[in-house]
């Protein structure tokens, strides 16, 4: 090899190794537009209502880059399912108090009303079969270990006993998914818009309220204030 040669090659490189990048980082935006897209559609129509030609059009792409990056619409599903996943499993440190858990499983549900009505549309049992079947058996463990930190705060004081963790779990999840699954009855009983922050701290204060340890005649009006019992 000539030193020319030795040069031009040493030249073309990390021009190759810069093109090889953007292939890559186009290819990272590509499978992120998909996902964005698949999120919106199967929010609007159901897993079962979304078709794959509505997702390439959401996203602006070929049909066919759905096949290639996801198998298909259930490798899409899956791993919405896996990012949603990695979101929630570091939503809050363990230091966390009821308060602060219980908002930030608002916000994080609130935030991502695509996703939210997804999640309404697979809890209505929409996914049969055997992919229906791992759904319900991951969700059963989600919500086995999250009765098992509320009967941790209850041991610990930080809850009252005399509700169920499983009834406590339950009613944070009625809270989350109320704007979603019922919008206007949440807007009609709380005078506030459903899903808005101040939706969003009208359930912090008064699921934290009701199901604070100890007993006491107080009960907190919609505005967090406390007035005695007649």
């Amino acid at each position: 090899m000539t030193e020319r040669e030795s040069v031009e090659g040493g030249s073309r490189s990390p021009r190759r190794h810069r093109d090889r990048t953007e292939r890559d980082q186009a290819a990272v935006r590509t499978r992120q537009r998909i996902l964005d897209a698949a999120v919106a559609e199967f929010g609007a129509k159901g897993y079962a209502g979304a078709r794959t030609a509505g997702i390439a059009a959401r996203a602006g792409v070929n049909q066919q880059l759905i096949a290639y990056y996801f198998g298909g619409k259930q490798g899409l599903l899956d791993e919405l399912r896996r990012h949603w996943s990695a979101r929630t499993d570091s939503l809050v440190p363990p230091e966390a108090t009821f308060a602060e858990s219980l908002r930030a499983y608002l916000d994080v549900t609130l935030d991502h009303m695509d996703w939210a009505r997804l999640v309404v549309w697979q809890a209505l049992g929409e996914e049969s079969g055997e992919a229906g079947e791992e759904s319900r058996s991951a969700q059963r463990q989600r919500l086995e270990e999250g009765v098992r930190r509320i009967r941790e705060r209850q041991r610990a004081g930080e809850l009252t006993d005399s509700v169920s963790a499983e009834f406590v779990v339950l009613l944070m999840h009625l809270a989350a998914f109320a704007p979603v699954a019922m919008p206007t009855l949440a807007e009609d009983l709380l005078g506030v818009a459903p899903g808005s922050q101040d939706y969003r701290r009208l359930c912090q204060d008064q699921l934290t309220a009701l199901l604070a340890p100890g007993e006491t005649s107080a009960t907190p009006d919609r505005a967090g204030r406390r007035h005695r019992d007649d």
